[in-house]
């Protein structure tokens, strides 16, 4: 059953993407969790790497039947990162602006 809040694609060469007993309950349509960004406050459970580097191998939540309604309850949250981000952004793009830029002239 495909639908606007749940897809289960199992022509995806990667389906399932994590070990599951019910490959048939398998939700494919947050392919990349929008959870991530809110890293140890996500909801799911995961593990960070020797490096840092958050492991999602055994989170579940982006993939449940019901992933589109805890996704969106979070979603003020994703949005506040997500602005941050682009506010950061958008100000090291000014500092960029505002430094002189030296080059030879190439005659």
């Amino acid at each position: 059953m495909n639908s606007d809040s749940f897809i289960n694609n199992t022509d995806c060469k990667y389906f399932p993407c994590h070990k599951t007993a019910h490959p048939e309950d398998f939700n494919c349509l947050f392919c990349y969790c929008p959870l991530y960004m809110l890293g140890d406050k996500c909801g799911g459970n995961f593990t960070y790497t020797e490096t840092g580097i958050k492991n999602c191998t055994d989170c579940m939540v982006p993939h449940s039947r019901n992933a589109v309604q805890y996704i969106i309850s979070r979603w003020p949250e994703i949005a506040e990162v997500a602005r941050k981000k682009g506010l950061n952004r958008r100000e090291r793009i000014s500092q960029k602006a505002k430094t002189p830029v030296f080059s030879k002239r190439v005659e």
